[in-house]
């Protein structure tokens, strides 16, 4: 059984920093990607940024380019994502999920599979 687990959410003010984790299990770790997206309620699911396990190539939405860092740690079975220079329109719940592999079109969520149950992300002005 694949399980996805977030956590590192939590309140920070604006310019700071968070780091997400994604303990993913119940299948190979390397052979699949893990992308990040964020909700806000009332929005669409936003693509954030997409790793590709068994390379380290990552994708992100240009909206992020440049202050977040998504990483992994394959023996921990672990995907990172860094967060830096926070704002608050960086708000919202935040959300792992595993396909085959990354690509330009990483964002679309009908792609994925498995999801987990997110974590919250608060950034105050």
């Amino acid at each position: 059984e694949v399980q996805i687990v977030e956590s590192g959410g939590g309140l920070v003010q604006a310019g700071g920093s968070l780091r997400l984790s994604c303990l993913a299990s119940g299948y190979t770790f390397d052979d699949f990607a893990v992308a990040w997206f964020r909700q806000v309620p009332g929005k669409e699911r936003e693509g954030v940024s997409c790793i590709d396990t068994s390379d380290g190539s990552t994708f992100y939405a240009d909206s992020v380019k440049g202050r977040f860092t998504a990483s992994r740690d394959n023996a921990e079975n672990t995907v990172f994502l860094q967060m830096n220079s926070l704002k608050p329109e960086d708000t919202a719940v935040y959300y792992c999920a595993v396909r085959g592999y990354c690509s330009d079109s990483f964002y679309y969520t009908f792609l994925y599979d498995y999801w987990g149950q997110g974590t919250q992300v608060t950034v105050s002005s």
